[in-house]
């Protein structure tokens, strides 16, 4: 499959946030547990245009600590760059949107969408989509204390029977959201089930903010059905991209030029793993290395004994463990022997 080309054409010119212009069509989502400094500049690697958003932050947790928690780090130069905030009360995230500009953020995103029940019990995520009321307030405070882009991720609703996107989605764009990023799953749903494109497609007809497509975008040829679905200003990848920190810059570069780049090979793929683990334990020391576990699970794959590296790759605990095991992975891929 591939995109018409006069979608092409439209995909090729720079995504307007506001009073800002962006040169990728294509954004890294946030990601709890995922999208730190180390995972983004992986990203980054291969996507060195696209907008790409910190772990989210909570407004009270900021509030009330005082401090600017570790995960609102940015590497020095790191642009494009957004910083997502969660939390129910305007004040709160009024002031951590402030904080976020300080860091370096250029853009703003309000999560309302998060489905997890730690954070919707306390009114954020999606549980904002059943008090409209509070999200148009939460937008309009933290509209008006920066300067740049504010926009919102979110869902269809709180369950089939509570679709409300459309209403909502009106009342984000009248109190000052400059772009929409829509997950086309319920907070029912969780990540279970298909996404469902079409209400993108009926959100963008809807709005005249741009809207960026999000959910089940696990390849090129998914990106592709997805915008030509849609009609939506662009793509967002998420679980697409763990193991998998090309899928950003591969997407952009199919938009920009129409051309695919190749699979990473099961070796190419064992190097990036060994560069994540590096720099996980460069940036967070051996609390990077226990991160990196869940990652070599998503690197370490298709390929005979693949399972077996993997599983022991998932419990390591220093830096040399996790380079002899990725070595013995190789080795594996070579068909030589492995030394004991």
């Amino acid at each position: 499959m591939e995109l018409s080309a006069a979608t092409l054409a439209r995909l090729q010119t720079p995504l307007v946030i506001g009073s800002r212009s962006f040169a990728s069509r294509v954004l890294q989502s946030p990601l709890a547990g995922v999208t730190d400094r180390a995972f983004r500049r992986l990203v980054r690697a291969h996507a060195p245009h696209s907008l790409m958003y910190t772990e989210m932050v909570s407004a009270s947790g900021l509030h009330y600590s005082r401090r600017v928690p570790a995960i609102m780090d940015i590497d020095e130069g790191e642009t494009p760059v957004g910083i997502q905030l969660f939390d129910c009360r305007p004040d709160f995230l009024a002031e951590a949107a402030r904080v976020a500009v300080d860091q370096g953020a250029d853009v703003v995103d309000i999560n309302m969408g998060c489905p997890v029940n730690k954070i919707t019990r306390n009114g954020g995520g999606s549980s904002l989509l059943r008090e409209p009321d509070v999200a148009c307030r939460v937008v309009e405070a933290v509209a008006g204390a920066v300067d740049v882009p504010v926009t919102v991720k979110t869902r269809l609703g709180w369950c089939d029977a509570e679709i409300n996107i459309l209403d909502f989605a009106h009342r984000m764009q009248e109190s000052g959201a400059q772009l929409l990023t829509l997950h086309a799953r319920t907070r029912a749903q969780g990540f279970e089930g298909t996404a469902r494109w079409e209400w993108i497609a009926r959100v963008k007809a809807h709005l005249q903010i741009p809207v960026i497509a999000n959910g089940d975008i696990f390849s090129i040829d998914a990106a592709i059905q997805c915008l030509e679905t849609t009609g939506a200003d662009g793509v967002m990848c998420a679980r697409g991209a763990l193991g998998a920190p090309h899928l950003v810059g591969h997407i952009d570069h199919y938009l920009r030029t129409g051309e695919r780049l190749p699979e990473p090979t099961a070796t190419e793929r064992l190097a990036r793993a060994r560069d994540h683990l590096h720099l996980l334990f460069e940036t967070k020391g051996l609390p990077g290395v226990r991160q990196a576990r869940k990652h070599m699970g998503w690197y370490v794959r298709e390929f005979p004994g693949a399972a077996a590296v993997r599983a022991r790759l998932m419990r390591i605990e220093t830096l040399a463990e996790g380079d002899a095991l990725l070595d013995e992975a190789l080795a594996l891929l070579a068909g030589t022997p492995v030394l004991a």
